[in-house]
């Protein structure tokens, strides 16, 4: 189970069903619940009063998903101390292998015996951990030695196969007609506890969660969602699986009511290429983005939840080849807006690799179309170590030329030196961070010892005096804030800083 505090999934449904009809008001000066403009109307033709009859044909396609994973213990309560070694009955401290187990949900999805579920719920749980063998159990006890047959880790979807014939199944719907205020239901194991069911709401579609990438664009329910619950369907009144149930917000790990379903239509098709032993491949541009927020769109001239910001551009890459720079802000790819919740990676990387296609963008305040062939996403172990965001252990090396701007913060030119300190590019130019005043608004927006500084409002800075000078013609010019570019063990993101007063 995943938490986006902690991840996690499963949805549900409950209660009688009242429909709600709602008409659009006469007039601009009509309140929206104007008397009279919303009425309570009985149950559509089929929808059940309960959901008992749909549960007892649904739930016997509905499986317990457990692994079993060989993971190796340290025993020694002292390891990685200074008493490690010197305490009687531990010397050697070595490590012994112990099985441990994970428990989830899934779904039949085919008579010859296909399961879904989540990538999460069959890997292992612990770094060095190996999973040894995964069983699958139906509603009535039969288990079954399930084989992996691909998994997806961005989707987090898994197809797994039994041996078996005329077994239950269930089969996807479409994910796109579902509406906010719809009933839904949720069939799981939480905690163990197989075949408990859920009822609830659909209180939003495509929400955006914040993790980015092809998949972060989930259906959210009320329903009660917990440990175990991972990798089960979500089911509408009619029957059909429109989601796959992944994930949980919660401050506490348990359930407070928001959690979210892979859509059926994102889940279906990488369940179909996955049965067919293929992989999922993706569109890449090679960019770093950074999101477009408010502070940033007035440094940048453009508006608010428009659009996403070139951070930083791969050598050699897609968007490279097609001209794309640093600092543009891309606001439509193939014809459709970038917005929050339909985000540049998604857009991207459902466009298939090797395809042409025209994007948008504002450079300089003026706005200009290219035309860029879509690359191929790498595997997410490569993006992770390309994009390392564990950076705090800079340390540069006190220069005999440091300054500081009104901005709270003392700069030194970059050296060599200080390049391979900081893990800075070879080739790179700019003033590195040598300390931050804790009250500035420098401080508050993150920057610290180590960062690399390499333009100020997008003019290049080689020294102190570069970037006082700009800070200082920017307070003349009015402006209350400078915009910053940031560099930190390679990584860049744009930074809006107030300039005291």
């Amino acid at each position: 189970m995943r938490y986006v505090y902690a991840l996690t999934t499963a949805l549900a449904l409950g209660g009688a069903a009242t429909a709600m009809t709602l008409h659009q008001p006469a007039g601009a000066q009509t309140a929206q619940n104007e008397p009279g403009a919303i009425q309570a109307s009985a149950p559509r033709a089929g929808a059940p009063m309960s959901f008992a009859d749909m549960v007892a044909k649904l739930q016997p396609a509905v499986v317990n998903i457990s692994t079993t994973q060989r993971v190796q213990v340290n025993t020694n309560p002292f390891a990685g101390t200074p008493f490690e070694g010197l305490v009687p009955g531990q010397q050697g401290g070595q490590p012994v292998t112990r099985q441990a187990e994970s428990l989830g949900s899934g779904f039949v999805i085919s008579a010859d015996g296909y399961v879904v579920t989540n990538n999460h719920v069959i890997s292992a749980g612990q770094r060095g951990a190996v999973v040894e063998s995964i069983t699958v159990t139906f509603p009535d006890r039969r288990e079954f030695k399930a084989k992996l047959i691909g998994r997806d880790v961005q989707s987090d979807l898994a197809v797994l196969k039994i041996e078996g014939n005329n077994l239950p199944f269930v089969r996807f719907g479409d994910s796109r007609e579902a509406r906010v205020g719809d009933w839904v239901v949720a069939i799981g194991n939480p905690f163990g506890l197989g075949g408990s069911v859920t009822a609830g709401i659909i209180s939003a579609t495509h929400r955006v969660t914040g993790q980015g990438g092809a998949y972060d664009r989930f259906l959210q329910t009320d329903a009660s969602i917990n440990r175990g619950n991972s990798g089960g369907p979500m089911f509408d009144l009619k029957g059909n699986v429109i989601g796959i149930n992944s994930q949980i917000l919660s401050p506490t790990g348990g359930n407070v009511g928001i959690g979210f379903a892979i859509p059926a239509e994102q889940a279906k098709p990488i369940v179909e290429t996955l049965m067919k032993g293929s992989s999922i491949t993706r569109g890449y541009l090679g960019i770093q983005m950074q999101d477009l927020t408010a502070d940033l769109a007035e440094s940048f001239g453009v508006p608010k939840n428009t659009g996403t910001i070139v951070a930083r551009v791969e050598p050699g890459q897609a968007a490279e080849k097609a001209g794309i720079r640093q600092g543009d802000v891309i606001v439509r790819v193939n014809n459709q807006d970038v917005t929050p919740d339909q985000t540049l990676s998604y857009l991207v990387a459902n466009v298939s690799p090797g395809a042409r296609i025209p994007i948008d963008l504002i450079r300089d305040g003026k706005r200009q179309t290219v035309t860029v062939t879509v690359g191929t996403r790498p595997p997410e172990e490569q993006l992770a170590q390309q994009f390392d965001l564990e950076d705090n252990d800079a340390n540069p090396q006190d220069q005999e030329t440091m300054g500081a701007a009104s901005l709270g913060i003392a700069v030194t030119p970059l050296t060599p030196q200080i390049a391979r300190t900081i893990g800075a590019d070879a080739n790179a130019q700019g003033v590195v961070v040598l300390g931050v005043d804790a009250s500035s608004d420098a401080a508050g927006k993150g920057l610290t010892r180590g960062d690399l500084i390499t333009t100020a409002n997008r003019v290049p800075v080689r020294t102190a005096a570069d970037l006082a000078r700009i800070v200082g013609q920017a307070k003349s010019g009015g402006s209350k804030q400078v915009l910053l570019f940031v560099q930190r063990r390679g990584l860049g993101r744009y930074v809006t800083v107030q300039i005291p007063g």
